[in-house]
């Protein structure tokens, strides 16, 4: 039996519904007198369904002893630390994800003492990793591994080590992305179900992909249709090719991934001087990173106690000390629409200088005053009328125009972003992101703000941004590693280009009619 609601606990669980149990056991190819393994056994529904099935080489390990099950096959015993020498035809099931900071003190314990983990992973990893790395060590040649895990490994400079050992000792024969399907209960993941072989063969076929839309709950009927690869609504096959080693692993066809090396291509340092052997990098491209500091917006901790709606009432002092505020969801491509209010008394002393000197804002903040005693304060005492995170303060406090985009960007149904130039004097707070030019840089802030709104920029980082299911993160590394096509300030015609995009990007500003010549122009840069 499955679990009704997928609880996570300590050991990273979640519970794997029946209907996808019985898809990924069907996407095997083994003998009814084949070894199986499930590593993490939970409630033994892998287990319970492969004997039903007729199978009866199995065994199966759960460290968890409230989930332990009386079926004969399953041992109470960590997998990671198991001495296992039996080799298998088939390794099964949903392997357990923590991150390094959230687990238990003994599953750390056991991770400093294991040679596997100290060998591929480190504390930035998750715990699943050596789930899957150990499981390949322990399939035989051509054994299979069918495991459910979220997305995001496939592409963190983490998990590098693992997908170089996965390329190395194996290939994919099936991916299946369901992105935010809603596969496990409560928990918003994108999601893949995988089929890798172990095998040291050199003529490998393509990877066949599925990409699943649908942010709905499975049906048996979409299951088969995938399963058979029956045309359906919000579903794609693909065959691509099988992954490199030290490369991205990208869900996405052939075709996109040339065009995304082709946006890269013309981001690419010219020139690059050898300075060692370690330092140089041929295929190292100019990043938004390189030419603009990038800040992460302020917390107020309650933003709602701190925003106040109308300050014509407001004394003189006051009114020196709104802060004029863009929020996310008043940011455009190119432009922004409205201003919010925020009190900002960072710098008052004591209660007594509040009550007598700022009395409006005394009384507005005493109907939020509870609420702002229990904020997190980032192990600090912060009277209740203070910000409580003032990151990068100075930066924003700067007298020139900047670039806001949200934080946070849901990309279901757009197929753009929404990086937009801002005024002078105003701040974001901790659902916008801004970036600010740099001094030495001569690209004009219009003209990155151009590139930035190019469709080339959204498509790179749909597939290489930090993404979880249809939302892409914009905090700082995410942008700072978005490729920018740099100027040649040599060439006559390159320059006035640049010069030709800034002036329809301040026209465009103005009237989006103007958008279309907008990036024809920046086409010019990427052609050839």
């Amino acid at each position: 039996m499955t679990k009704p609601i997928a609880v996570k606990n300590k050991y990273g669980q979640y519970f794997t519904p029946k209907l996808i149990v019985d898809f990924m056991i069907s996407l095997s190819k083994i003998d009814k007198d084949a070894y199986i393994l499930e590593p993490s056994c939970g409630q033994g529904v892998f287990i319970e369904n492969l004997k039903n099935r007729g199978f009866k080489n199995i065994i199966g390990y759960e460290i968890d002893k409230t989930l332990f099950s009386k079926i004969d096959n399953i041992i109470n015993k960590s997998f990671v630390t198991a001495n296992i020498d039996t080799k298998f035809d088939l390794i099964i099931g949903n392997p357990p994800y923590i991150r390094w900071k959230n687990l238990e003190k003994e599953l750390k314990n056991e991770l400093k003492d294991n040679i596997l983990w100290n060998k591929y992973f480190n504390s930035l990893c998750d715990y699943s990793y050596i789930f899957i790395l150990k499981s390949i060590e322990l399939l035989k040649d051509g054994g299979e591994l069918i495991f459910i895990t979220p997305e995001y490994w496939l592409n963190t400079k983490h998990s590098l080590n693992l997908r170089n050992y996965m390329v190395k000792n194996g290939y994919f024969e099936e991916i299946i992305h369901f992105n935010e399907t809603p596969i496990f209960e409560k928990a918003t993941v994108s999601t893949i179900i995988f089929k890798y072989i172990k095998s040291k063969k050199e003529k490998i076929p393509k990877i066949k992909l599925t990409k699943y839309y649908a942010n709905r709950n499975l049906t048996t009927e979409t299951i088969e249709n995938i399963k058979h690869k029956i045309e359906q609504k919000d579903t794609i096959y693909l065959e691509i090719e099988q992954f490199e080693i030290d490369k991205k692993w990208l869900l996405t066809s052939d075709k996109t991934k040339e065009k995304l090396k082709k946006f890269e291509k013309h981001c690419l340092v010219k020139n690059q001087t050898k300075i060692s052997l370690f330092d140089l990098d041929e295929n190292k491209f100019h990043t938004i990173g390189d030419v603009c500091d990038i800040g992460n917006g302020m917390v107020s901790g309650l933003d709602k106690a701190f925003q106040i709606d109308t300050i014509e009432h407001l004394n003189d002092d006051e009114k020196r000390h709104i802060l004029k505020v863009i929020k996310a969801k008043n940011l455009k491509p190119y432009v922004y629409e409205n201003i919010t209010h925020y009190i900002y008394l960072n710098n008052i002393e004591n209660e007594d200088k509040l009550k007598n000197n700022f009395p409006n804002f005394y009384n507005h903040f005493q109907i939020f005053k509870e609420k702002l005693d229990k904020r997190y304060k980032y192990n600090r005492d912060i009277p209740y009328w203070e910000w409580v995170f003032l990151r990068n303060f100075n930066l924003f406090s700067k007298n020139e125009k900047r670039i806001f985009v949200p934080s946070k960007e849901r990309i279901s149904n757009k197929d753009y972003f929404r990086f937009a130039l801002v005024d002078e004097g105003l701040y974001p707070t901790q659902d916008v992101t801004a970036l600010f030019k740099k001094e030495h840089i001569k690209e004009d802030i219009y003209y990155i703000l151009a590139l930035l709104n190019n469709k080339r920029v959204f498509d790179w980082l749909v597939h290489n941004g930090v993404r979880k299911g249809n939302i892409i993160e914009f905090s700082e590394k995410p942008i700072s590693s978005i490729p920018f096509r740099a100027i040649d300030w040599n060439s006559k015609k390159e320059v006035s280009i640049h010069n030709k995009i800034v002036e329809l990007t301040k026209k465009t500003i103005k009237d989006y009619s103007n958008l279309e010549k907008l990036n024809l122009e920046v086409d010019k840069l990427f052609k050839g």
